[in-house]
């Protein structure tokens, strides 16, 4: 499936404890950056979401960012895990009796020991947990959206295979006109030159001429290009960089095409060819 790096998605939950949103904004990049902006509260989560971006998408600029509101009417109640606090005394005692200088229990420290705020600790954990599957909802209408813009993309690009194929077929049966007509051309100059017809001396030039103008392995690359590139499309995997060296392949032959051109219509065929590899290669940058 073939997936744009360009998307939006916004994802929003209200809670007892106040309104989370998740705003992720993907752009076109060569590599993967993810970065993630979150509320201080909420920082512990940073190192699992990333490596979920990192697990889901293969390239673009991803910027995810937490936000969160609390509740107006909420206030933080501290409750105190009692029998947590009378161990963690007990067993200061203990060890005050055994030193020779006594010393007073900082209730400070006694507070910030791990468990004995159990509820704070309790409704920040519900928090986190909302807020981690808040994400996964966020990414997965990325994705979706990825998706979508993916699937106009290819339609663009398969438009353009087409329209490449279409000219190359037309060029294909037009080259054994322009060769009659460039063996006509050099025979009238031949004529105005009022030089006698020497019938090997043509034959020669026209040789050398058809040697010119041959472009039948351009364009058997070029049918080759075409349907590599929609065998690419077809994949499931990330397939943007292909895509895009696939480009250069493409414009490799348009400009030899070129350089061979003869006449008005096969110049005019390699510059449509070169518009179609370029509305192409617009498209690829955007693609994963």
């Amino acid at each position: 499936m073939v997936y744009s790096m360009t998307a939006f998605s916004r994802c929003e939950l209200s809670t007892d404890r106040g309104n989370l949103a998740w705003e992720i904004r993907s752009v076109n990049h060569r590599y993967l950056e993810p970065t993630l902006r979150l509320p201080e509260s909420f920082r512990s989560l940073e190192g699992p979401l990333r490596e979920r971006l990192r697990k889901t998408f293969a390239r673009g600029k991803l910027e995810a960012t937490l936000r969160f509101n609390p509740a107006a009417n909420t206030t933080d109640s501290l409750e105190v895990n009692q029998p947590l606090v009378d161990e963690i005394l007990a067993a200061a005692r203990r060890i005050s009796r055994q030193m020779d200088t006594p010393f007073n229990v900082n209730p400070l420290e006694v507070l910030a020991w791990p468990g004995v705020l159990a509820g704070a600790r309790q409704d920040e954990d519900q928090l986190a947990r909302q807020a981690s599957e808040l994400f996964d909802q966020a990414v997965t209408a990325l994705k979706e959206q990825r998706a979508r813009e993916g699937g106009e993309l290819k339609t663009l690009i398969e438009e353009r295979l087409g329209a490449i194929s279409q000219r190359v077929a037309s060029l294909r049966e037009m080259m054994p006109q322009l060769l009659t007509a460039q063996r006509q051309k050099l025979i009238d100059r031949f004529n105005e030159a009022q030089l006698e017809l020497d019938t090997t001396r043509i034959e020669q030039e026209l040789v050398l001429l058809a040697q010119k103008m041959d472009v039948a392995e351009e364009l058997d690359r070029l049918d080759t290009h075409v349907a590599e590139a929609r065998h690419v499309l077809g994949g499931n995997q990330a397939m943007g960089r292909r895509l895009d060296f696939l480009m250069q392949e493409f414009n490799r032959e348009a400009n030899t095409l070129g350089s061979k051109a003869m006449d008005t219509r096969s110049t005019q065929a390699a510059v449509d060819l070169k518009v179609y590899i370029e509305q192409m290669r617009e498209q690829v940058q955007n693609i994963e």
